[in-house]
């Protein structure tokens, strides 16, 4: 949901999964050794997925710089070849940054549930990285438009579940992924009306991160750290929106889920933010047609009792179906440049014994 002229899962600024450190001790809920598992989580709170320093001010500055004359030149080149272009960039991107390359084809077997030296799992990597650089030039032009414009840009048929799912306290917590152009459905749900509040990790680019967020601010869209867990609870216990990403990569300490038939783990912070504040939570999508506009699907309000360790489970599992419907939808769309599924095959086989050990049901 937070543009930038990076990779996706690269230092961005990008909204989080309520925090970085995966696990349910990191919302506020039983860590895993409360919820019975093998693996106790001793390690102080921190974000494992940015620099643990700010990057030098002079990258910093340039980075800065090539995101404000990106905009101000792809923004004013008719976008059709501006998107070709960048495709081809994005190919070329593909050969020239073999560890990128490498995570890409890797979470594709998963996904197409292919062998590492099937050809379709190169043409799944080639084509996210296409759609990579066709998000960024997508999110160049998209804040010189009328917010009217863009929004309009986006099919919102399936939005009055959202509305639907607000009847309550009015509080909603929407999980998505690195799917499509979720920048054009947050200004698709601020054009409705709803306040919505996205959730920030910590970035070496602050300048960046504070340009973007400005550009959001007269949509309506207000950024919020994940560190402030204050906010977060009041966001919600007053009736608004607080949008969040989850995708941010495997994490040995988060909570086990099957995805495209295989086990990794998703961050608890959804589920218990839910549980803790009696708000569902909700998956959205939004991917690209051919044509240049934007299909938003919703998926079904979960709703979480308590933050038990069976109930976390089975929460973020619904989560993680939605998420899967979302993503076969367009995988080639799917651009997180983390590794979502661990190397190893017996860390799965630890993650199902911890799944059997949280619910007491069997897991494959």
């Amino acid at each position: 949901m937070t543009p930038a002229p990076g990779p996706r899962g690269a230092a961005d600024g990008r909204t989080a999964g309520l925090s970085p450190r995966s696990g349910p001790a990191a919302a506020g809920g039983p860590s895993e050794a409360a919820a019975g598992g093998p693996r106790a989580a001793a390690a102080p709170l921190r974000d494992p997925h940015r620099y643990q320093r700010a990057g030098p001010r002079l990258r910093e500055h340039l980075v800065l710089l090539a995101f404000r004359a990106g905009t101000a030149v792809i923004g004013r080149l008719p976008f059709r070849p501006a998107a070709a272009v960048g495709g081809w960039l994005g190919v070329l991107a593909y050969w020239l940054w073999p560890p990128k390359r490498r995570i890409v084809r890797a979470n594709a077997t998963h996904v197409l549930g292919a062998a590492p030296s099937d050809p379709a799992v190169g043409r799944l990597g080639r084509a996210v990285f296409r759609n990579q650089a066709r998000w960024i030039v997508e999110s160049l032009r998209m804040h010189r438009l009328p917010l009217d414009e863009v929004a309009a840009l986006v099919d919102t048929s399936e939005f009055p579940r959202l509305e639907a799912a607000r009847a309550g306290n009015g509080g909603l917590i929407i999980v998505s992924a690195h799917l499509g152009n979720g920048e054009m459905g947050a200004a698709a749900i601020a054009r409705h009306g709803l306040p919505v509040r996205l959730l920030t990790e910590d970035t070496a680019h602050e300048g960046l991160a504070e340009a973007m967020a400005a550009r959001r601010r007269p949509w309506g869209v207000e950024m919020i750290s994940w560190r402030n867990l204050r906010e977060v609870f009041r966001i919600l216990r007053a009736g608004e929106i607080l949008g969040l990403l989850v995708d941010w990569g495997y994490r040995p300490d988060g909570i086990p889920v099957r995805l495209f038939g295989d086990w990794t783990t998703l961050p608890a912070g959804p589920a218990v933010l839910a549980a803790k504040t009696g708000v569902p939570a909700i998956v959205i999508w939004v991917v690209r047609r051919p044509d240049g506009t934007f299909l938003g699907g919703v998926g079904d309000p979960v709703h979480v009792g308590s933050t038990d360790p069976a109930e976390l489970a089975r929460a973020t599992q619904a989560i993680a179906d939605d998420l899967e419907h979302g993503i076969r939808l367009a995988p080639e769309q799917w651009t997180t440049f983390k590794p979502m599924w661990p190397a190893d095959p017996a860390e799965g086989r630890r993650l199902a014994a911890l799944h059997r050990q949280q619910t007491g049901a069997a897991a494959g």
